[in-house]
């Protein structure tokens, strides 16, 4: 009986302490995109103290928990869970982005605002919503992502792209964006040795685009926001210790060539249409397209490890290396980067340090541009011949001159094969570039913060070209071999210093974001060359301030935020600017703004479950254009003359001093933008977007255009001479089809269409452009008042009645019974009517799809390779060699270059769809027993384009005229990212 009471009491005893191991949960909390383990997420339990956090892999414990309890899990931009406990031993919660909260915060000019209490029209893209596939420039992580944004980028490994915000703003200054990374606004051309001027950033160190669209964001950038604001963002360090590695390779194949006879086809358009060349045929069976290109390699690697060092100072260390090769032989990149960010805070966070430092070593070999060569060469000829006296490759040279000095049959085309690999065209850039951030956030006056930001950019670039002696040269250089070398060497230098005052204050219903301060820019440089093929001991040293002047650009700025019962935002902002562009008399540039806001879903719909967000945004402001090529167009320089400026003293030719064009009236084109826009969200914002119509103006515009004659000393000159607009509009949507712990669906979508005029130019008059480089006319594009800048200036082709064109046959359009220059029309242009992107994402569990699209709907492009190339009479060269012509001269039966080359019918419909990536991935959220995670993934990067075009590719820059190009590759993907 004693036994059992002892038992009895034991069992009474360890009850209690058997419900509270019972009331223990155990649980991991995973991101529901990628399954990663999320470190530091709170885990509560509502309406009590206790309370946990998860470790660094999403790991937690909560104990003497009761049935009933609500357990509420939140993480700084992500959904708040809550989950009931009903006795689980063990959870796995899956957090989802909370797309208001990673919007909350968008990057201005000077500062930042709430999303919702924006003015202007802004787009901001952050890292988990960039393009994927093989981007090895930044602005391609964007690349359809962004309404109004267009970025079109070549087939050269690492190249450059003509990045355009609402189709500019002039008319030839610059039309580029001002671009700003880590608050520090770079130039807007690159050095010599590099490809580009964002080629030294690394795509894996970036966290987010901001794209500033209308003058009510961009005019507090006055001086250089014309074309619009693209700010850089990149990644900081953390608390908690992270280690990324991503790992990818591409190999890249040629997609499309021009259609040219293949060897065959050219022996018997050769005996039909020129019998007298069936002699100079070959034997052998050459495609030289496919000679010069190849297969492509694509090799990146980054790391970056994210931490805090001393358990003090938010740090992070990348380090990256790309290596890609281009198609055309002997075309390679290779990048090293190293970048570092410290963003420490101090006294009680009221000071912030915020350090940036970036350096690339890019190693280039650049390739000549030898289409043109591949197009025209003979197909019957080899690549090699082992009696050549060039190198081992065939060239036409006349066997009749003495072969130790062969010369070069003169006026054909060189092997296209021999050009690349006998040239060695090698560049080096090293480039360090970032920011020192101050952020003191006043102690008498918590209110109010100081700002100091001080950027820096330097490069250093040399390229250097030797080419073989035994290449046969381009018709220059009468004819003959050259072994020539030319080195460049050349270093920029951009120093920034931004500094000001901000001021938050709330009253009552009003609160008040001020900002007021000065900004000072100065850009360096020194080049120097030395050699030149064609004159191998020429040496130019253009180090001076006259020919290599400084530039210095300074503002004064302002801007004040009025959001009142958070219902209605004004924003007010000013800036004056100095450029070092101008004379003192025109140096100075005003450029006020002003926008307003009003939250329509506060004022009227608060109730509503369909509409969860709509605001209406209206615009003003004016911003000002001074990029142009020279730095001193305002002043009279003086240069030594050539050999027509010199005096003779006896057999002595002394140089004598003469006067360059200058214009001392130039001044600033200013550019006044009025923007219309909507803001929304509908369903809990699982759909938001916005929907903006803008109209631009830009008066005086700054053009290079003809001088009258004897009244300056050049007849072409730097003029402010008329007025353009561009009107038009956007739409982008964003839409959460589907988002659980398992599966999620989001498709985004923009469409932008605008329209560019010319309004006035000066003394009415055409300017004549477009130059196309063969056959006469010269050029093939016009500026013409009430037009289209860049628009196509042509004769209409007249057709026989069974459709064919008829050879040198136009309309007579003035009716005075003579087709000359006066019956050219202007006859469509290279804009789009509409651009479109679209972008899907999907993810199961553990699986992940995405794609990016791209439209453009109504561009024209002058086809250049037809109109200069198509014609049965190019088939001889000269009497002693042959040349290939396109395909295309089947369907005209045109013979004789110089009458088509300005016909309408080379102008064509370049609308295309663009699949630009595909990506499927897998993740691996436990990998190595839980310390790391794995992603692998494959995808295609340019998968295909759907066109009506007949050249190589619909997407080419030189506004609209295509006279060959480089080719984009079509590369399948491999990678893995790997997290620790």
């Amino acid at each position: 009986m004693k036994t059992l009471q002892k038992k009895l009491f034991l069992f009474m005893l360890m009850l209690p302490l058997g419900m509270f191991a019972q009331n223990i949960l155990k649980g991991t909390v995973l991101e529901s995109t990628t399954q990663q383990p999320l470190p530091s997420v709170n885990v509560a339990v509502e309406g009590s103290s206790a309370g946990a956090a998860t470790d660094f892999d999403g790991i937690f414990s909560l104990s003497n928990l009761k049935k009933g309890d609500k357990i509420v899990f939140t993480y700084l931009g992500f959904v708040k869970q809550t989950i009931e406990y009903n006795g689980q031993k063990e959870i796995t919660v899956f957090l989802v982005e909370d797309t208001n909260q990673l919007e909350g915060i968008v990057v201005i000019g000077y500062g930042t605002v709430k999303k919702k209490d924006a003015t202007g029209a802004v787009t901001t893209i952050s890292s988990k919503e960039f393009n994927r596939g093989a981007v090895v420039t930044a602005e391609n992580l964007l690349n359809g992502r962004v309404a109004g944004l267009t970025i079109n980028t070549s087939g050269a490994p690492g190249s450059g792209s003509e990045i355009r915000i609402r189709g500019g703003a002039s008319l030839t200054a610059s039309n580029d964006p001002l671009i700003v990374i880590d608050g520090l606004p770079i130039e807007n051309s690159s050095n010599t040795g590099s490809t580009s001027i964002l080629a030294a950033l690394n795509p894996s160190d970036i966290d987010s685009f901001t794209v500033l669209k209308d003058a009510s964001a961009t005019a507090i950038y006055g001086s250089r926001a014309s074309n619009g604001v693209i700010i850089i963002t990149t990644k900081k360090g953390g608390k908690e210790l992270n280690v990324d590695y991503n790992f990818q390779y591409a190999a890249g194949k040629l997609v499309k060539k021009v259609a040219v006879f293949s060897a065959d086809e050219f022996r018997d358009i050769v005996a039909t249409q020129y019998p007298a060349g069936v002699g100079l045929l070959g034997n052998a069976n050459t495609d030289w397209q496919d000679a010069i290109y190849r297969r492509t390699d694509l090799i990146d690697n980054n790391v970056s490890i994210r931490g805090s060092l001393f358990k003090k100072i938010p740090a992070r260390l990348s380090l990256g290396n790309t290596y890609q090769e281009g198609l055309r032989l002997t075309n390679e990149l290779n990048r090293n980067t190293i970048g570092l960010a410290l963003n420490p805070t101090f006294l009680d966070n009221h000071l912030k340090i915020n350090i940036a430092a970036n350096y690339a070593n890019e190693k280039n070999r650049f390739a000549e541009n030898v289409e043109g060569s591949a197009i025209r060469f003979d197909p019957t000829q080899p690549i090699y011949d082992v009696n050549s006296h060039y190198g081992g490759y065939f060239e036409y040279w006349n066997q009749a001159t003495n072969p130790a000095n062969a010369e070069l049959t003169p006026s054909v085309v060189r092997n296209p094969v021999s050009q690349l690999i006998q040239t060695n065209d090698r560049g080096i850039n090293n480039r360090l570039f970032g920011n020192f951030g101050i952020d003191y956030k006043l102690h008498f006056l918590p209110d109010l913060r100081a700002v100091v930001n001080l950027g820096f950019d330097q490069s250093k670039g040399e390229r250097s070209k030797s080419v073989s002696p035994f290449t046969g040269s381009s018709p220059n250089n009468d004819n003959k071999t050259y072994g020539a070398d030319e080195f460049t060497d050349e270093i920029r230098i951009n120093r920034s210093l931004d500094t000001y005052f901000n001021y938050k204050k709330t009253f009552n219903s009003l609160e008040v974001d001020a900002t007021a301060g000065y900004s000072y820019q100065k850009f360096e440089g020194r080049k120097f060359t030395t050699g030149n093929i064609l004159q191998p001991n020429y040496t130019s040293n253009i180090a001076d301030v006259d020919s290599y002047p400084d530039l210095v650009l300074i503002g004064f700025f302002g801007r004040t935020n009025f959001t009142y019962n958070d219902k209605y935002v004004l924003t007010l902002s000013y800036r004056r600017d100095g450029s070092s562009r101008f004379s003192e008399e025109n140096r100075w540039g005003n450029f006020p703004a002003a926008a307003f806001a009003w939250k329509l879903k506060e004022e009227f719909l608060k109730d509503s479950k369909l509409v969860s967000d709509l605001k209406l945004r209206i615009g003003y402001g004016v911003t000002g254009q001074q990029d142009i090529n020279d730095r001193l167009s305002y002043l009279q320089q003086y240069v030594t003359g050539g050999n027509s400026s010199q005096y003779i003293f006896g057999t002595l030719a002394t140089p004598i001093a003469v006067s360059t064009a200058f214009n001392s009236k130039l001044k600033w084109e200013e550019t006044t933008t009025y923007n219309v826009g909507f803001d929304y969200g509908l369903f809990d914002n699982k759909i938001t977007g916005t929907l903006d119509a803008f109209y631009k103006k830009s008066e005086d515009l700054l053009v290079r255009t003809a001088l009258p004659d004897g009244g300056n000393f050049s007849n072409r000159g730097v003029q402010n001479v008329g007025d353009m607009t561009i009107k038009g509009i956007e739409l982008s949507v964003d839409a959460t089809i589907v988002e659980n712990n398992k599966f999620k669906w989001n498709v985004n979508f923009n469409a932008t269409k605008f329209e560019r005029r010319i309004d006035k130019l000066a003394l009415d008059s055409d300017i004549l452009l477009g130059d196309i480089g063969t056959g006469t006319g010269g050029t093939v594009q016009i500026h013409r008042e009430g037009f289209t800048p860049f628009s196509f200036y042509v004769y209409k082709q007249l057709y026989d009645a069974s459709g064919s064109p008829i050879e040198g046959a136009y309309a007579d359009l003035n009716g005075d019974g003579i087709v000359n220059g006066e019956d050219r029309y202007v006859y469509k242009n290279a804009d789009p009517d509409a651009t479109f992107g679209f972008a899907n994402y999907i993810n199961y569990k553990n699986l992940d799809f995405s794609f990016n699209m791209r439209a453009s709907i109504g561009n024209r492009i002058y086809n250049g390779v037809n109109a200069g190339n198509a014609q049965y009479n190019l088939l001889n060269q000269q009497s002693s060699a042959l040349g290939n012509v396109p395909t295309s001269v089947t369907e005209t039966g045109f013979t004789t270059t110089s009458d088509v080359i300005l016909s309408d019918l080379y102008i064509e419909n370049a609308s295309f769809l663009r699949l630009d990536n595909v990506t499927l991935g897998y993740t691996f959220p436990k990998w190595l027993e839980g310390k790391a995670s794995l992603r692998l993934y494959t995808g295609i990067q340019n998968a295909f384009v759907i066109t009506k075009y007949s050249g190589l590719d619909p997407e080419i820059t030189n506004n609209g005229i295509d006279k060959t190009i480089y080719p984009r590759q079509r590369s399948v993907l491999f990678g893995a990212n790997i997290k620790f």
